[in-house]
Formats: structure tokens, C-alpha cells, sequence
């Protein structure tokens, strides 16, 4: 079983900075693909932004070039950087995580319970 904790959510000014941070816990089980996701009230679930274990990113364009999203493969643990924080980035973030179970090789595909992040003034 791997669990994702997610952390850094919190009130933002508009014009400021934060860090996500998402841990994964567990054993047994290889991470390939880290991400964020979130939702914003009355909207769909939208990506945010996601990184290999390779590193390669993919940014939302809402969010480009000024968000980095960063992993620590050793520690299983993915981060995102938000800065120039608007009152349209409030939602709740998601972390994602996608990887192989080494007992039976099968994928899995896991949600954290969100972290809130309000940007508001």
C-alpha cells in the first residue's frame, strides 16, 4: 500500500510564495510519475503540474513560469513551488502518485487527501 501525505497548504497573500511538499510512504513499490492536481469549488479536478522519475515536467499554462515542480526519488517525495500566488490559484491541491507494485508488477494510481491553499488578501 502506498499512502501520500501532503503538506504546506495554508493562506497566501496575493503576489506571495509557497511550498507543497507530498511524501510517499510504504514499501514494495517503485514511483515513476509525481504530480499535482487541484480543484477549485464547483470546478473539475485540473492538472497543475507533474514530473517523471526522470525528471522531464509538464507545466498547466495557467501555472508556467511560475511554479518548478522538483522530486526526490531517494525520499519519494515530490514539491511544488508557487510563486506570484493569485486569488485563481485557490483550491484544494492534490497530490498523485503512479507507479509498479514489485509483488505483482501492476501499476497503481494514488491520490493524497489534499492540502488547501486559499490566496486571498
Amino acid at each position: 500500500q502506498v499512502q501520500l501525505v501532503e503538506s504546506g497548504g495554508g493562506l497566501v497573500q496575493p503576489g506571495g510564495s509557497l511550498t507543497l511538499s507530498c511524501a510517499a510512504s510504504g514499501s514494495g513499490f517503485r514511483i515513476n510519475a509525481m504530480g499535482w492536481y487541484r480543484q477549485a469549488p464547483g470546478k473539475q479536478r485540473e492538472l497543475v503540474a507533474t514530473i517523471t522519475r526522470g525528471s522531464t515536467t509538464t507545466y498547466a499554462v495557467s501555472v508556467k513560469g511560475r511554479s518548478t515542480i522538483s522530486r526526490d526519488n531517494a525520499k519519494n517525495t515530490v514539491y511544488l513551488r508557487m510563486n506570484s500566488l493569485k486569488p485563481e490559484d485557490t483550491a484544494v491541491y492534490y497530490c498523485n502518485a503512479r507507479g509498479i507494485k514489485y509483488a505483482d508488477y501492476k501499476e497503481f494510481d494514488y491520490w493524497g487527501q489534499g492540502t488547501q491553499v486559499t490566496v486571498s488578501s
